[in-house]
């Protein structure tokens, strides 16, 4: 295989910009900071997309859509998100040529304008709970921005619920963390991420608690890869979101909100990436085998349809590489960026002894295979690699993670992976201590992992690490 990317060891931040462009995942767009997702990467994205809002819908959320523009009043009404998101707001004050009579901002996120939708349709108990989410774009002027990670605009879901009472939305918030968020991860995606809780300092601007995913890259760093929040009565009392009661009086509601974005599409490149480029697991691969004609003549063409549409009749997602006027190592070089699962390689050579060569994408194992065994070779390969890769970016993470004793200590182990640390050993003025090195309380968890309901909690577990 012809070396087209930086080695991951060598340059990781190269490789990650590399892979992205040779694999024609995305390009920048033309405004700084902005993004154009292309047909590969937005593959992908659809593919999770799919997943994830049959996740939501399972849990009973409905998908609606809210306007881009965000009036700047109702920002300004919750004092805190306003104040959280302020440095990252884009407002527009022009419009039509002339000076519109209020600032409008492009939607960064939308607890603002939905509170105004959700204190106007619910009235009783009965409208409770109001379980709503929507997918859309959202814009946060990004200083630093890296395709993926951190990007001016991106796409993403966001899920609104208003409550009766608090443990209704306390249980919610972390019914998605879990069933939608954490599943998706783990068993779709293949990383195996590390569920907790928010620090006061990491809370989203305006929550009461602030429940996360959080999954270690190829590079031993952190990505947050889901939140989810209670917002407790915040939004409800800023704009009036209240309902009759069953005893007749009026409450304010409790609501909750929650997102996952383009972000997890960066997750997917930096956990199980190669330098040959991505590895998709097969469950997420919109192309899961990849049917390729090594050179054409003596029947091979039509193996390889007869081959493709077996697959395809099998349920596998497949596609038929039939370009021979482009050398085959080429093509095989970006069947490899791609991160296909599966080729299946059919030439003249092998189809006269009755073969196909099937090459797994986990660890570049070639198999010549009877051709009337490809298809459930490929079957089996696709479901044994989908465990390979969780079980190495678990392993991984497990070989980078070290349990101390002190802050010093794990501020030293940031520097190649995860310390696990206890909270009491760092505590808010440690936290701060931490963030002027580039490190960050990533989450906390109680001694046996599960997520705790508050961090003044006793015996919580802190992971600190460096992020992106």
């Amino acid at each position: 295989m012809a070396r087209v990317l930086t080695p991951r060891a060598e340059d990781f931040p190269r490789w990650y910009q590399d892979l992205i462009a040779k694999a024609k995942l995305a390009d920048n767009g033309p405004v700084r900071g902005t993004m154009v997702i292309r047909p590969a990467g937005y593959a992908i994205w659809e593919r999770m997309q799919a997943e994830m809002d049959a996740r939501i819908k399972a849990a009973g959320a409905e998908n609606a859509y809210f306007p881009l523009f965000i009036p700047e009043s109702y920002l300004k009404r919750e004092a805190q998100h306003v104040e959280g998101f302020s440095p990252e707001l884009a407002v527009v004050t022009h419009g039509g040529g002339k000076p519109l009579a209020e600032p409008v901002v492009v939607r960064p996120t939308s607890e603002t304008v939905i509170g105004e939708f959700m204190a106007k349709w619910i009235d009783s108990y009965r409208d409770l709970p109001l379980l709503l989410n929507q997918w859309a774009n959202v814009v946060r002027w990004e200083l630093r921005p890296r395709i993926f990670l951190r990007t001016s605009e991106f796409l993403w879901q966001e899920g609104h619920t208003a409550h009766a009472t608090r443990e209704d939305a306390r249980a919610y918030a972390r019914r998605i963390l879990h069933e939608a968020y954490e599943d998706l991860m783990v068993n779709v995606i293949g990383i195996p991420v590390v569920v907790g809780l928010k620090t006061a300092r990491e809370r989203f601007a305006g929550a009461t608690a602030t429940y996360t995913c959080e999954g270690m890259m190829g590079d031993g760093k952190a990505l947050q890869l889901g939140t989810s929040h209670e917002l407790g009565q915040n939004f409800a009392k800023a704009f009036d979101i209240s309902y009759s009661s069953k005893e007749g009086g009026r409450e304010h509601a409790w609501t909750t909100s929650w997102g996952t974005s383009t972000r997890m599409l960066g997750g997917l490149i930096m956990a199980h990436g190669d330098d040959n480029g991505l590895r998709v697991p097969p469950r997420l691969a919109p192309i899961q085998a990849y049917v390729m004609i090594v050179k054409d003549g003596e029947g091979v063409a039509e193996a390889a349809a007869k081959l493709r549409d077996g697959l395809r009749d099998a349920g596998v997602r497949v596609a038929l590489d039939d370009r021979t006027d482009t050398p085959f190592g080429r093509r095989a070089v970006d069947a490899e960026l791609r991160g296909y699962p599966v080729r299946v390689e059919v030439g003249p050579r092998d189809l006269a002894a009755g073969n196909a060569v099937v090459v797994r994408r986990t660890d570049g194992s070639k198999s010549p295979t009877p051709v009337a065994d490809v298809v459930a070779a490929v079957l089996a390969a696709l479901e044994t690699d989908q465990q390979v890769l969780h079980d190495e970016a678990l392993a991984n993470r497990e070989s980078r993670t070290v349990e101390v004793a002190t802050l010093a200590e794990a501020i030293e182990a940031a520097a190649t992976g995860w310390a696990r640390v206890p909270w009491s050993a760092v505590g808010v003025a440690g936290e701060a201590e931490a963030n002027g090195q580039g490190v960050t309380v990533r989450c906390l968890l109680r001694a046996d992992g599960s997520v705790p309901d508050s961090e003044d909690e006793p015996n919580l577990i802190a992971i600190l690490a460096r992020a992106y």
